[in-house]
């Protein structure tokens, strides 16, 4: 299964590579709906009171005007990056008046395809792109698949790090280039392992009726709005959640930066007839960016991605061919609405050290066999993950979730305490969550169906209480006079920029004509 790491972590201790990992990098990207006090999908335009979705660096929109977006700066503190996501909730809430944060992954009651607004980013050439992306998005999955909400988080570890590690390997590739390769390993084994976290935070077991929208399904019913599985851990990441037929036989390699690349470009690039037949520009009408199999490269869903920070007129695909790869996102993270932000230092702390693991763990390629038996493995556990004798598969045959857990436990302890020495936490945050590979009823996917039974609410009503329940909080815990000058200054100057753009164009188009 997994090669004991201590041989390895002993040779990390020895070349001094602990103190570096003090100085992990994270970032949080955390969608929320903006619903009425009814729990209906709210039909305003995104507020001008938090700036423009265009440039505000920290609250944007992603697919509909009213999914909003919170981004916070990259930071090497889990309480700086926390406490910033938290002054963007209470900022938000000042400004919604009587709306509140759907605090869930899956969305509210929603009233059919069309009922979701699609973002809108004024009249400058990247504001029209992102519109036009998200036009082609509802012809090719419908918009109520993009009303879904998540957790991105974003990790990084140090210059001083990836140089002693590089040393401590015998690489003679160039930094960038033994960064990249490591990442990519990262990636692999987070695919080969990611199902822990999918058990652990799937927090997406019931959905309302609504996102169905007649189509057929297995779910069963709980009430009179809410379908579930009575074992899932996250329907978000189910084959209910973020799907696409076309991209299912993309098989995008992540056995290198290079095969990556030609895969993606491959795909942005190759039509795909579907597609073709909606059409791009119909009776004036601007369907979609492309008739290929995706529009842009951030179209291709997955679990993880590799990142770069992109300059000027660049794609990410060209800034991570020119520079190599600078972080990873992790996208397969529910919002957890037991927990205030939907995330915790403890949850991160986890993640810390599984992404760890994931580096410092052997990681051959991954080929087509491997990859469908992974991709079966996704789906036995987001739709069964809490089943008590629930079977894996493994290279050597199957495995039962909770022996694989107690194995995968083993050496992510071995990580902690490495961590511990650098930080704290770490242990403490593996014995939080070690219990719950033995007692699924901890996980918070099972606790959520046991509040929806106890109350006997439907999944709409109990979310939307417990939004209220959210939003009075942060009203309860207001921003410093200093902290709200700054958000509100971050409003108007991006709305300044975004002016500013679409004057710019507009004056260069008349000079042309």
């Amino acid at each position: 299964m997994t090669p004991s790491l201590t041989p390895h972590l002993a040779q990390l201790a020895d070349a001094d590579l602990i103190r570096p990992l003090a100085h992990i990098r994270r970032g949080i990207e955390k969608e929320a709906l903006r619903v009425t006090p009814k729990g209906r999908l709210s039909q305003e335009p995104h507020l001008h009171t938090l700036g423009s979705a265009l440039t505000h660096p920290h609250i944007t929109t992603d697919y509909s005007e009213s999914l909003l977006e919170f981004i916070t700066p990259p930071s090497e503190q889990i309480g700086d990056t926390l406490g910033f996501m938290e002054q963007l909730h209470r900022y938000a809430v000042s400004q919604l008046g009587d709306e509140h944060l759907w605090p869930a992954s899956m969305p509210c009651a929603l009233q059919g395809n069309n009922s979701v607004p699609i973002a809108e980013y004024g009249s400058s050439r990247s504001g029209q792109m992102k519109h036009t992306y998200r036009r082609g998005l509802d012809v090719r999955y419908g918009r109520i698949m993009q009303s879904i909400a998540g957790i991105h988080f974003n990790f990084s570890l140090p210059d001083s790090f990836w140089q002693g590690y590089r040393e401590l390997l015998g690489s003679q590739d160039s930094l960038a280039d033994f960064r990249s390769a490591q990442y990519f390993a990262l990636i692999r084994n987070f695919q080969r392992y990611g199902w822990l976290l999918l058990y652990l935070f799937g927090a997406s077991p019931a959905l309302s009726r609504s996102f169905m929208d007649g189509r057929p399904h297995q779910l069963a019913s709980l009430g009179t709005d809410t379908l579930y599985l009575p074992f899932a851990t996250s329907l978000r990441m189910s084959g209910l959640g973020y799907q696409s037929d076309a991209q299912a036989g993309l098989n995008i390699s992540t056995n290198s930066l290079a095969e990556y690349g030609r895969d993606l470009t491959r795909a942005l690039n190759t039509p795909h007839a579907p597609y073709t037949r909606i059409g791009v520009e119909v009776n004036g009408e601007t369907r979609q960016l492309n008739d290929n199999i995706l529009q842009i490269e951030n179209e291709y869903y997955s679990d993880i991605r590799p990142k770069r920070v992109t300059h000027a007129g660049e794609t990410p695909l060209q800034a991570m061919a020119n520079r190599g790869v600078e972080y990873i996102e992790v996208r397969n993270l529910d919002i957890n609405p037991l927990l205030a932000l939907g995330i915790d230092d403890t949850q991160i702390r986890f993640l810390d050290t599984f992404l760890l693991f994931c580096l410092f763990q052997d990681s051959p390629e991954i080929g087509e066999q491997e990859q469908q038996r992974l991709a079966r493995n996704q789906t036995r556990v987001t739709e069964q993950g809490r089943r008590p004798d629930l079977l894996l598969e493994t290279a050597s045959g199957e495995l039962s979730r909770a022996a694989w857990g107690e194995q995968l436990f083993a050496e992510l302890d071995a990580i902690a305490q490495l961590l511990d020495k650098a930080g704290s936490g770490y242990g403490a945050a593996l014995q939080h969550y070690k219990p719950l590979l033995q007692q699924p009823e901890l996980t918070p996917s099972a606790r959520i169906l046991q509040q929806l039974t106890a109350t006997e609410q439907n999944y709409t009503d109990w979310v939307q209480n417990r939004a209220t329940e959210l939003t009075q909080h942060w009203q309860q815990t207001p921003l410093e006079q200093e902290q709200s000058r700054y958000f509100t200054q971050l409003a108007s100057s991006s709305l300044a920029a975004q002016y500013a753009l679409e004057e710019q164009e507009a004056g260069r188009s008349l000079m042309a004509m």
